[in-house]
């Protein structure tokens, strides 16, 4: 059992990261891109259209280019896109490099308003070229801000094809690394106005330690309606929330299944596939990727869409197992139509036809042909249903499959699927309750039925889809039993223990303040919260001693975690708002504004904001503790009304003036006995910076990392409270006189920042 688990947890390891991470060109080039039983495989399977085979292989042995997507749901996205194609774009687009010529960055045509580019340059040519410094240093700079991602083109598709609304609740089945996962929380915040969405996005990953990798991706983005979870993704458990004063099962509208595959539409970048490669891989991870996608339907609201996904173009792993699901919804799945979805994207239908190939190089064209001693390779879901009238139902010619060639991407395959009614495995429906059903923030609740409090969730019969080992859900009166099948898989690699192996770092708990917590009072008064500032969303880590940072979630997040401690394995959730600044108490409150989650708290503050204007923030970003007197003159007035302690920073964009930034730029400060400080991360600094057309660039080498160390440094700085570093009066001054003191200010502003 155990080996099985491992080689289980490797199989979900096994791709997603390699296109989501995108790679940016090519490597390992002693590496011969060779591969005869690929060639004949894909030859025999007729997948690529007559006459276009050698463009195919001409395709998959070239790097792939550089793509970058700019993250949609941010204020700031048109302002970066300015930035783009009016500085670093035209810089770069004349540029000769080792012989080669730079070709200027297009938009991807099928894209939504210009928000993903693409250009021809590798990840060596950026990082290496001193000609292309500047765009390497803002590429980092802003990925790390998470204004940028640095993802593969096809990576892109799958969320795109959901049609996320900000009232639906997403599941990310196999969310690691991350960049799909981030592309659905912006889709959520499409509305910035709207600081809590009624949806959510629940991220799953098999391995614990790749789930802090997606806390990472996440965290970028600081979002409260995001959750990380560790589960496998074949369990992943059944979840309850409070409605209406009884318990209803959570069914999502939105899942996102972006299953482990054998990953051969990567080998552009991932070029180790070319000599791994074998039918194999496929045959292995067709039972996994069809467990995963049947318990993805059944965690399905009826009316809501799942997208299945991988990034292989082997018809074991797409058209079979989409077929197979199919066959088994008995009607209750159909593939939806998707051609018009994205125009100018290039795809090729989904066949109805395939064989299987042993790595022998043995062919079978049906499962009458496959011998006994097969039989647990090979099993009668990898081939295409015998009737034509049955296949011709399943219209499987509605899956997408994208070809290198095409459009110069990697290979992907994608398939979008509408559930129409409950999954017919259910042994019963839960017992429905008398009263009204209710809307919940416009959401899909069709499949949602009415649970009594006692009553149990869906229960599967034994001999569902896939049998009993096929990822059926348990009945939910064992959540226990189910939890621990989620978590033998939890992390990957020989662990120091068994313990660690079973159940991964151990976490802190999420503690929710009640109304009445006594951090409220001082915090409602200094910062003069808003009667509707929903008390009951803030939530800590620690259930004893004093609070360091407090969080927020949406309430639909809290109702969740509230009803779910035992059933889920909570990685992260949540975006910091406060953290505790000892020196804050003299002057009515512990706890200052964190950068973070700014956006989330701001429109519940009604005191303590200082409206500044463009100049102010060069001040700010530019010169650590400036002298109050170094801001215009309104912002100087405010400031000097305004007492000692944490602000905020608000600037509010004049449409009249389109030479200045048209998106609200809100920054956190200290306001200090004669002083002011901006605190915000030193990529945020940049970011904001470039915004006002400031050039950000150091010429010096090595620095470039340094820059990344100093931002991580600064940020354990921010959660430690150093950065609060005033004299006894809690002034930012230093504590130096005369000419020095200007230099004694300045000395911690790293980087040289030029107009």
């Amino acid at each position: 059992m155990g080996k099985r688990s491992r080689q289980r947890q490797k199989n979900q390891n096994a791709s997603r990261d390699d296109r989501d991470n995108a790679g940016w060109g090519a490597g390992y080039a002693d590496i011969i891109k060779e591969n005869k039983l690929f060639e004949d495989y894909y030859k025999e399977q007729g997948l690529i259209p007559e006459g276009e085979f050698d463009q195919f292989m001409e395709a998959m042995r070239e790097p792939l280019p550089a793509t970058i997507r700019i993250t949609g749901y941010k204020s700031h996205a048109k302002e970066i896109l300015h930035c783009l194609k009016e500085k670093y774009f035209k810089d770069i687009q004349e540029l000769e490099i080792d012989s080669q010529k730079i070709e200027a960055p297009q938009p991807l045509s099928w894209y939504p308003d210009e928000q993903a580019w693409h250009t021809n340059m590798s990840r060596k040519l950026i990082r290496k070229s001193p000609l292309l410094e500047k765009f390497h240093q803002f590429l980092v700079s802003e990925t790390e801000s998470g204004n940028i991602s640095r993802q593969e083109a096809v990576s892109m598709i799958p969320p795109l094809l959901l049609k996320i609304e900000s009232h639906h609740k997403i599941l990310d089945m196999c969310a690691a690394p991350g960049s799909k996962t981030a592309q659905l929380i912006e889709m959520l915040h499409s509305d910035m106005d709207v600081p809590f969405p009624e949806g959510f996005v629940i991220a799953n990953d098999v391995d614990n330690k790749r789930c802090y990798l997606l806390v990472h991706q996440a965290k970028r983005l600081n979002s409260p309606c995001i959750m990380v979870v560790n589960h496998d993704a074949s369990c992943i458990p059944t979840l309850q929330i409070d409605a209406d004063g009884g318990k209803d099962i959570l069914f999502y509208d939105r899942v996102l299944c972006d299953v482990p595959c054998s990953g051969d539409g990567t080998m552009r970048k991932n070029i180790d596939v070319w000599k791994k490669w074998t039918t194999s891989n496929s045959l292995h991870l067709h039972g996994l990727q069809l467990r995963i996608a049947v318990r993805g339907v059944e965690q399905l609201a009826v009316g809501g869409r799942m997208v299945y996904s991988t990034c292989s173009l082997n018809p074991i792993e797409d058209e079979a197992v989409i077929a197979a699901l199919l066959e088994k919804s008995e009607g209750a799945l159909e593939l939806a139509d998707a051609s018009a979805d994205l125009p100018g994207l290039k795809w090729m239908p989904g066949v109805t036809s395939w064989k299987l190939m042993t790595k022998e190089g043995q062919w079978f064209s049906d499962w009458s042909e496959v011998p006994s001693s097969r039989h647990t390779q090979i099993r009668p879901t990898m081939f295409p249903p015998k009737d034509p009238e049955k296949l011709a139902g399943l219209h499987l010619e509605r899956c997408m499959r994208i070809l290198p060639h095409h459009q110069n991407t990697g290979g992907f395959f994608v398939a979008v699927l509408v559930k129409k009614a409950p999954m017919p495995w259910n042994k019963r429906h839960p017992k429905l309750r008398k009263s009204a059903p209710t809307q919940t923030g416009g959401s899909l609740a069709a499949d949602v039925p009415r649970l009594l409090p006692e009553g149990s969730a869906e229960e599967m019969e034994d001999g569902g889809p896939g049998g009993r080992g096929g990822g059926e859900s348990e009945p939910a009166g064992a959540p226990l039993a189910q939890e621990a099948a989620g978590k033998q898989d939890a992390v990957c690699g020989p662990p120091p223990s068994k313990k660690l192996r079973v159940f991964g770092y151990k976490e802190d708990p999420f503690v929710f303040l009640t109304e009445d917590d006594p951090v409220f009072t001082t915090i409602q008064s200094f910062y003069d919260l808003s009667p509707d500032f929903p008390k009951l969303n803030v939530l800590t880590r620690t259930h004893e001693g004093k609070k360091r940072h407090l969080y927020m979630v949406s309430k639909e997040l809290r109702n969740v975690l509230l009803n779910n401690g035992e059933r889920m394995k909570v990685i992260n959730t949540g975006v910091k708002v406060w953290s505790r600044n000892s020196d804050g108490e003299e002057f009515g409150c512990a706890f200052r504004l964190a950068q973070e989650g700014i956006y989330t708290l701001q429109p519940y503050i009604r005191s303590r904001i200082i409206r500044v204007s463009v100049e102010d923030i060069k001040v700010l970003l530019t010169q650590e503790n400036p002298f109050l007197s170094k801001l215009e003159d309104d912002a100087h007035a405010q400031a000097k009304r305004t007492g000692m302690g944490s602000i905020v920073l608000k600037y509010i964009p004049n449409p009249n003036d389109p030479s200045e930034p048209q998106c609200p730029i809100q920054l956190c400060g200290w306001r200090g006995k004669t002083s002011v400080r901006a605190f915000v991360p030193r990529n945020e600094r940049f970011h904001y910076l470039r915004l006002l057309g400031v050039e950000v660039f150091r010429e010096k080498q090595g620095l470039g990392q340094r820059s990344r160390d100093g931002a991580k440094e600064e940020a354990a700085a921010e959660k430690e409270g150093e950065l609060e570093n005033g004299d006894g009066n809690g002034s930012l001054e230093p504590n130096t006189e005369g000419g020095n003191e200007e230099q004694q200010r300045l000395k911690d502003t790293k980087g040289a920042v030029a107009d």
